[in-house]
């Protein structure tokens, strides 16, 4: 791995320099050999030295391993000091595409952050973040990515006695809105301007040419957000804890802990067992982003216009277009998935009306879509009617699609292709990843999570042998509650 480190090269305060505390029996349970290629990591090491390396009991030549700095909103609260309490970057490596990313242990020790915690990851969520995280890769949404998870060989107290495993992250930035508060919380323009001038530099360098390149910064952060809610809206993923300290600047999702996918149509729906008043529900995931964004504002304000009305003017006037923008992305998205082009009222009518009906059916969200398709392809309406309870809505509801599918300038196999895309037959549900943790955690088998690793790869193929990994959860799996972990 070559290494390049340049965020280490800021001021001492945006991290504490310390390396991962070492574990006492590493196993390495899984390794992304396609991620290694693409990071242009040497394959040749055994599963021995692999899980020592990835365990933080070796640390790799020209790794300088720093506990990042940074604040948050959580839950609307405020808190001033977070920052990586169970995480130790490693660098940041450059692929032969000179590409740099983020190389990131997660559960790898107590730092000055941990704030009274230990530190460490119970093998559960890591199994999650490793799942989930490979499978949002897979479906085209923009995430980090996880290189390899081993087990400790240690035990970590929560309610029980759990075992300990530990994650590699690769991630393309590890840089928060919640960094920017930790700044901008203590007044500390100077470093505030630093933290700018470097996310500009190695994340956005085309913006150092704009005119005002912290307010072009604060658009193109909204305009990343934007995309990847409407994204994670298409496909039923509900974050669970939209932290501003769990908001990367570059526009990836990041900190899987208690995420989930929705089965049955509900904006509503909430699975976090620390959200108890939904204010992370999937139907609030766009306003959630509009907030965070609201607070990065605030961040930025300073460096926008030393005029402090004229810089609230212009971040304002940003963050007034977020709603319709994000709007815009959303009819995008979802009017793609039922074959119709968004800029018509039409379009957008009748998908807010299939929505209704789900709702009131409590349809499958993902199979829904996914049998709309087939009805372009002339393989019939069964499957699709068999995800309503009651048919003559959603009957009349096809009439009026139908026709309006004809009136599209695109032919049936053209539709039917751009719908697939959009519409996948497996995303990790969440009763199987659920299955392959209480595998693994129980019984030390990791079988189910590389069966269900491989099949989540390939989300839009049909894969007539698997289709069991298709379907709803029968009522003893369904899950009501998932978990942080920490």
């Amino acid at each position: 791995m070559l290494f390049d480190n340049s965020y280490n090269g800021l001021p001492q305060e945006f991290f504490e320099r310390i390396n991962p505390v070492p574990v006492q029996d590493p196993q390495l349970i899984i390794f992304n050999d396609n991620l290694a290629k693409t990071l242009g990591i040497d394959e040749s090491k055994t599963r021995k030295q692999l899980a020592e390396l990835f365990s933080g009991n070796v640390i790799p030549k020209g790794s300088s391993p720093i506990a990042l700095a940074y604040a948050g909103h959580q839950f609307g609260q405020f808190v001033s000091q977070l920052g990586d309490g169970r995480a130790v970057l490693l660098g940041e490596i450059s692929t032969p595409e000179q590409k740099h990313y983020d190389i990131q242990l997660k559960g790898s020790g107590q730092t000055k952050f941990s704030r009274q915690g230990d530190g460490r990851a119970p093998l559960g969520p890591v199994i999650r973040e490793y799942i989930v995280s490979e499978a949002m890769h897979a479906l085209g949404i923009p995430s980090t990515r996880s290189l390899a998870a081993v087990t400790t060989g240690e035990k970590v107290y929560r309610e029980t006695a759990l075992p300990g495993g530990i994650l590699t992250r690769i991630a393309e930035s590890h840089i928060r809105v919640g960094t920017f508060e930790y700044f901008a919380a203590q007044n500390k323009i100077e470093n505030l301007k630093t933290l700018a001038e470097y996310t500009i530099k190695r994340h956005f360098p085309l913006l150092k040419d704009s005119r005002n390149s912290y307010l072009s910064l604060l658009e193109l952060v909204c305009d990343r957000q934007i995309e990847l809610i409407a994204k994670w809206m298409g496909i039923g993923f509900i974050h669970g804890v939209m932290n501003t300290d769990n908001t990367s600047i570059v526009g990836e999702t990041i900190d899987y802990g208690p995420c989930a996918f929705m089965d049955s149509y509900n904006p509503s729906t909430v699975f976090s067992s620390i959200d108890a008043h939904g204010r992370y529900a999937f139907g609030n995931q766009p306003s959630i982003a509009h907030w965070n964004m609201a607070c990065f504002a605030n961040c930025l304000a300073p460096l926008i216009d030393q005029d402090s009305d004229k810089a609230e003017e212009q971040a304002q006037e940003v963050i007034n277009q977020f709603p319709n923008k994000m709007k815009v992305a959303l009819m995008t998205v979802m009017c793609k998935k039922i074959g119709l082009k968004s800029t018509n009222s039409n379009s957008q009518e009748t998908l807010q009306k299939l929505l209704s009906i789900m709702l009131d059916n409590e349809s499958d969200y993902t199979l829904t879509f996914r049998y709309l398709s087939e009805i372009i392809k002339g393989k019939g309406n069964t499957l699709f009617k068999k995800q309503f309870l009651e048919h003559k809505q959603i009957s009349n509801w096809l009439k009026e699609w139908t026709d309006l599918i004809k009136d599209q300038s695109l032919s049936k196999k053209e539709i039917a292709l751009s719908m697939e895309s959009s519409n996948p037959v497996f995303i990790p549900r969440n009763h199987l990843v659920e299955r392959a943790i209480e595998a693994a955690v129980e019984n030390n088998d990791f079988s189910e999570m590389k069966t269900l690793l491989a099949i989540l790869n390939r989300p839009y193929e049909e894969q007539s042998s698997y289709s069991d990994f298709m379907k709803p959860p029968k009522p003893h799996e369904v899950v009501h509650q998932t978990f942080c972990g920490t």
